[in-house]
């Protein structure tokens, strides 16, 4: 089968390139949505991801699915620091973070609504044990003060965040000392102070959850066993990592099926605007039509070209959408972990696979506008298409 040359198909677009624009430029607008929705998921899996270390294991009350949930008393967390899966530090100190994480309503830099902000007492070793967290302005808390540290994300979107400012929460006034930045993982939404101070302060008896690096790679299964043995320790204990991503999985699927719903719904306006642009010109090149099955292109010839077509303005839409989403990667916002109700700071990325998903679904869009077009052009017979010239 003789093919219809390439270059025909692409002049046909730019002849008619005020609709080929106005065409392309609605499939760019849904493939923007599309894109934006899934860099949105993306970087949320990055935030919570970048969040945990691969050799720190995470202790909660079993049952308990996030931080807030969870309570481990003090005779639970001495037994826990006792066992031999717990690595020494160089001067034989257990690396073993007791700490408590509890909510906050605080007020927005912009709105001045309040929104909850997730508070982290923690202590020397919670903060060793967290290598990606560093210091950038101010000092670190002094145990035993109402002194707190800020993340980055934290400070970019609440009021009151600046160094030496004071917060009012819990009773008593807390003084901003320091700004941290956590490398874009989920600690740089939080308040960190210290944790004996966070227990008294929202009377709370018991720590939220432990923090401990592994002794040798095999030690999570020990403390799994000893878990097992001991009626004391009804708790589950996670790979740090493995934790915060399972936290951002049920997120991340809630935004993509919400993204994806509005992305299919505004899709059937961009494939209906394809398919009348198809169709009228197919009506106006039906001479062109018939002249090219004279020459001898069979049907075939006729719908693939007229489906090229299609496919050019979902590409041209599609490439121009894309370079838009691609722009969101210098947006940082925050939204709420609906698991934790607390606020969240990320931002959108742009990966290969979603460049990848989203260019299928232009294309997609452009072969569903432009199928029946391009079969009701091959079905069109010469000498139809002839008398009509």
């Amino acid at each position: 089968m003789r093919a219809i040359p390439l270059s025909y198909v692409m002049r046909n677009l730019w002849v008619r390139r005020v609709t080929t624009a106005l065409t392309a430029g609605g499939m760019a607008l849904v493939v923007f949505v599309f894109a934006t929705v899934l860099m949105m998921s993306e970087g949320i899996n990055e935030t919570m991801v970048a969040t945990g270390q691969l050799d720190n294991v995470i202790v909660l009350r079993k049952g308990a699915g996030t931080e807030i949930n969870s309570a481990i008393s003090r005779d639970q967390a001495a037994a826990i620091e006792a066992l031999p899966a717990v690595a020494n530090d160089s001067l034989g100190r257990k690396q073993l973070s007791r700490e408590v994480v509890v909510l906050n309503n605080l007020p927005k830099r912009d709105s001045g609504e309040l929104s909850n902000v997730t508070v982290r007492g923690t202590n020397a070793v919670g903060i060793g044990l967290r290598p990606q967290v560093r210091l950038v302005r101010g000092r670190m808390f002094q145990p035993g003060t109402s002194e707190v540290i800020v993340g980055s994300g934290i400070v970019r979107g609440f009021a009151n965040m600046e160094i030496g400012h004071t917060l009012h929460f819990a009773g008593r006034d807390w003084v901003v000392v320091g700004h941290f930045d956590a490398q874009r993982s989920g600690f740089d939404s939080e308040l960190w102070a210290d944790s004996e101070q966070v227990m008294q302060a929202f009377h709370r008896a018991v720590y939220s959850t432990l923090l401990y690096r592994l002794s040798h790679p095999g030690a999570l299964e020990a403390t799994r066993q000893a878990m097992a043995t001991d009626p004391r320790l009804q708790m589950d204990a996670k790979l740090e990592q493995r934790f915060y991503a399972e936290q951002s999985e049920s997120m991340s699927r809630f935004i993509r099926l919400l993204g994806l719903s509005l992305s299919v719904i505004f899709s059937i306006g961009a494939i209906v605007g394809a398919m009348i642009t198809m169709f009228a010109a197919v009506a106006s090149r039906i001479g062109e039509i018939g002249t090219l099955r004279a020459l001898g292109f069979r049907k075939e010839a006729v719908l693939i070209a007229f489906l090229g077509e299609s496919l050019g303005l979902a590409l041209v839409g599609g490439l121009v959408g894309l370079g838009a989403a691609s722009l969101m990667q210098m947006v940082n916002i925050s939204t709420v972990n609906y698991q934790t109700f607390s606020e969240i700071a990320f931002r959108f990325r742009f990966t290969p696979t979603v460049a990848g998903q989203t260019m299928a679904f232009a294309l997609l869009m452009g072969f569903l506008g432009g199928f029946v077009p391009a079969w009701r052009a091959a079905r069109l017979s010469i000498i139809e298409c002839l008398r009509q010239a």
